[in-house]
C-alpha cells in the first residue's frame, strides 16, 4: 500500500466518545431527579438557561461525541464540546464565575459549569431524532447497529481511516481509537473501505467496542495487549498528556512495540495519522 499522498496535518481532535459517555454518567449522578437552576454568566445562552431553570433533569445520554440532558417537558440540552469545550463541577455552592461560562447548572447539592463548547442549545424531540439519524452507530451504545456502518464502508473507495473518523459512519471514534484499532487489526489507514471484508469489519467493530468500553471504565485510552506492556517489555512507560499505553498514536519515529519498525506519521483529510508500515502492510 502506498502512502505517498500523505502529508503534514494540523487539525486537532475533539474529545473521543468515551469521554462524553463518562460525562453523561457523571452528570446523571450529580443532577438526575433534581430541580436545577440554570444561568449563562457569559450571556450567550441566557434564553436557553431561562427555559431550563426550575425544571427536573430526567436523564442523560451520550451519542458519539454529543451529550444530551433530557429534562421534564420534553426539553433536551445538547452539548458538543468541540476542541475547546470543558466542564467543571463541584459540591455545594458554586464559586464566582471565572472566564467565559456559557452555562451554569446548580441544584441543592451540586454545581456544573460549561465553557467553550461548539454547541450548547435546546432541542425539541424531532430535533433530537434528527441528530441521532445523522450519526452512525456508537460502539458504546447497546442500540448500535454495526451493519449500518458497514453498508457505507463496503461501498466506498474512501480510505478506511477517513471513514472511521466520519461521525456519520461511526459515532464517537476519534484519532486515537481509529489509529490504534487499525494497528491492532493489521490494516493500513489508506485501505479503501470497499476492500474491508465482512469478517474484517466484525473483528474491527468488536475491538472498537472493547477498547472504548475499557476507556470509559479507566478514564484513559489503553490499547496495548498484555505482552507489550512496559513492565513486560522492560521499556519506559509512555509519558503523554493523553495518557495510556498505545502502539502508534503520537509515536512517530519510535520503534513499533511489535516489530521494531519506526512508526510512520502522515496526514489524511487534514488529520495526523500514525501507522507501522510493517505490521500494517497490505
Amino acid at each position: 500500500m502506498a502512502y505517498g499522498d500523505i502529508g503534514p496535518a494540523t487539525v486537532a481532535d475533539v474529545p473521543e466518545g468515551h469521554t462524553i459517555h463518562r460525562l453523561a454518567a457523571r452528570h446523571a449522578e450529580l443532577f438526575v431527579g433534581d430541580k436545577v437552576q440554570a444561568a449563562s454568566p457569559q450571556g450567550r445562552f441566557a434564553e436557553g438557561a431561562a427555559r431550563l431553570s426550575g425544571t427536573v433533569l430526567d436523564g442523560t445520554e451520550a451519542y458519539g461525541k454529543h451529550l444530551l440532558h433530557h429534562y421534564a417537558g420534553e426539553l433536551t440540552l445538547h452539548v458538543h464540546l468541540g476542541l475547546y469545550g470543558r466542564f467543571a463541577d463541584g459540591p455545594g455552592e458554586p464559586p464566582p464565575p471565572v472566564g467565559q461560562v456559557r452555562l451554569r447548572l446548580t441544584s441543592d447539592r451540586h454545581w456544573l459549569d460549561l465553557r467553550g463548547p461548539t454547541a450548547c442549545e435546546l432541542l425539541t424531540p424531532p430535533e433530537v431524532a434528527a441528530l441521532r439519524d445523522r450519526l452512525g452507530p456508537d460502539p458504546l451504545r447497546a442500540d448500535a447497529d454495526p451493519d449500518r456502518a458497514y453498508a457505507r464502508i463496503s461501498r466506498s473507495p474512501t480510505p478506511l481511516a477517513a471513514l472511521l473518523l466520519d461521525q456519520s459512519v461511526v459515532a464517537g471514534t476519534g484519532l486515537i481509537f481509529v489509529t490504534e484499532a487499525l494497528f491492532r487489526a493489521g490494516l493500513p489507514p489508506t485501505l479503501p473501505g470497499r476492500e474491508l471484508t465482512p469478517a474484517g469489519w466484525r473483528e474491527l467493530w468488536a475491538d472498537l467496542v472493547a477498547l472504548m468500553t475499557l476507556a470509559v471504565e479507566a478514564g484513559r485510552i489503553d490499547t496495548v495487549r498484555d505482552a507489550h506492556l512496559p513492565e513486560v517489555m522492560g521499556r519506559a512507560a509512555r509519558v503523554d498528556r493523553h495518557g495510556g499505553e498505545v502502539y502508534v498514536y503520537r509515536r512517530p519515529g519510535a520503534p513499533c512495540h511489535v516489530c521494531g519498525t519506526e512508526v510512520s506519521r502522515g496526514a489524511l483529510a487534514g488529520r495526523n495519522l500514525y501507522w507501522c508500515a510493517t505490521c500494517q502492510a497490505r
